[in-house]
Order: C-alpha cells, then sequence, then structure tokens
C-alpha cells in the first residue's frame, strides 16, 4: 500500500512540474528549430512548445543573430500563457545578459507585467505586489515620457491600492482585538504612504477611533480637522463627527 501510495505521489509531483518543463537539447539546424518555434506561436497550437523552441535556440545557438530575439520571444510566449515564473526567469536573463538591447525597456517593462498578474488578493500574502512595485517604479523612472511608462503608473495606483487595502484589513483586525497600538500603526501607514488611495477617509476615521480608545484627545481633534478639510462630504467624516460628539470633543474639533 505505501509503494503505491508513494507512486501516485510521484506521478502527481510529475504531473505538476509539466507546465514548468525544461527544453531538451535539440540537435537539428537553427533555422529548422527557430521555424517551428515560430510557426507554432502563429499559429497557437502548442505555445509552450513554442516558448521552449524559442529557449533551444538560444541555448544551443548562442551566438547566432537570432538567440537574442529568440530569448525574448520565448519569455513574451511564456507570459502570453501565464506561466510568469518561466518568463521572469528568462527575461532576467536577458536583462542580465543584454542590458544594452535595443528592446531593454521590452523586457523590463515584461517582468514588471510578470509580477503585477500574480498580485494576490487584499488578504492574502503580498510579496508578489512588491516586487511589482519595485519593477513598475523601475520603469517609470528608466521610460519616462512613454507608453510604458504610462501604464506602469496606472498600475502603480493599482498596487497601492491593494497594500493600502491589506494595511486595512490587519489594521481593523487588530481593532477588533483592541489593539489599539498596532491598529494605529497600520493606518497611520496608510495615510502617510497610500494617502492617494480610496482607502485615506476610512483610515484617518480608523486613526481617530484609535486616539480617542487610547485617551489621545487632542491627537483624535487635529485628526478629525484633517478629514473634515480634506474629505468634507465622506460618510466616514460624519461617523467620526458622532464619535467626537460621542466624547464631548466636538466644539474643540
Amino acid at each position: 500500500m505505501m509503494r503505491l501510495f508513494l507512486s501516485a505521489l510521484f506521478l502527481l509531483a510529475l504531473s505538476a512540474c509539466s507546465s514548468t518543463k525544461k527544453p531538451l537539447y535539440d540537435d537539428r539546424p537553427l533555422a529548422t528549430i527557430y521555424q517551428e518555434a515560430e510557426t507554432a506561436r502563429a499559429e497557437k497550437k502548442d505555445l509552450e512548445k513554442a516558448a521552449q523552441l524559442y529557449e533551444n535556440v538560444e541555448r544551443q545557438y548562442p551566438y547566432s543573430n537570432e538567440a537574442t530575439e529568440s530569448l525574448l520571444k520565448a519569455a513574451q510566449t511564456y507570459y502570453s500563457i501565464r506561466q510568469y515564473d518561466n518568463a521572469i526567469d528568462i527575461l532576467e536573463r536577458f536583462i542580465r545578459l543584454h542590458p544594452a538591447h535595443k528592446n531593454i525597456d521590452e523586457a523590463i517593462y515584461l517582468k514588471a507585467l510578470s509580477y503585477f498578474e500574480q498580485i494576490m488578493p487584499a488578504d492574502r500574502d503580498q510579496s508578489m505586489t512588491h516586487k511589482a512595485e519595485r519593477a513598475l517604479k523601475e520603469v517609470v523612472t528608466r521610460f519616462p515620457n512613454t507608453s510604458k511608462s504610462e501604464d506602469a503608473k496606472l498600475k502603480l495606483d493599482f498596487v497601492y491600492d491593494r497594500l493600502a487595502e491589506q494595511h486595512m484589513i490587519i489594521g481593523r483586525y487588530s481593532m477588533w482585538q483592541k489593539n489599539y497600538i498596532a491598529a494605529h500603526n497600520r493606518f497611520r501607514k496608510v495615510t502617510e504612504k497610500f494617502q492617494t488611495t480610496v482607502h485615506t477617509p476610512e483610515a484617518l476615521h480608523r486613526l481617530t477611533e484609535c486616539y480617542v480608545a487610547l485617551g489621545r484627545s487632542d491627537d483624535a481633534k487635529v485628526t478629525a480637522r484633517y478629514l473634515s478639510y480634506n474629505f468634507p462630504q465622506s460618510k466616514w467624516y460624519k461617523y467620526t463627527y458622532r464619535l467626537l460628539k460621542q466624547h464631548g470633543l466636538v466644539e474643540q474639533a
């Protein structure tokens, strides 16, 4: 029984790795491999095979004119079938080997997109979000005034919103546990680092709640004034006003 169980695990492992298998040695002429890759990619019959064929071109004919182009095409093809880790591995190799290539902007941009596409919901691990942030910032810094830079800026807005949302989730949970210092730190992070996101009005209200709970009345009133000045029509200011009124702090708010 144990032998059958181990065999099943082995087959499962092989199945799980099937989408990330590496190209095998191919001793055919460069033109043959490259043309097969081009055809497979154009016809979209087996894009994973096309990507592996492009890798073979670069691996087995590294000094050919097609080698560098094939490396980038392999990454693009992996990206198109959502094999983002494979795409990132190849793009990092491309960037390292060809830092002055005419298409280096495409490589760096595609690497950023590969991280961006793997961003998880706000209640999950945000390591990919942080990697996407760094990669997108590199696009903006290195290639300003380009369409790639403009797209990267838009995606950074999403990144910041996602990171702020996670801070809000953790902050609310800390408040529920009456851990007001930890909650304060989370909400403060949103107001300082992610103040352009939609979460700022709520973060200011939650900060006010924390200050009231901690007995820091002056800080509560200052935060409430800031919320009133910047988001006077927000429902969160209405909640804050009600809170201050309940604690006799309205007159000085």
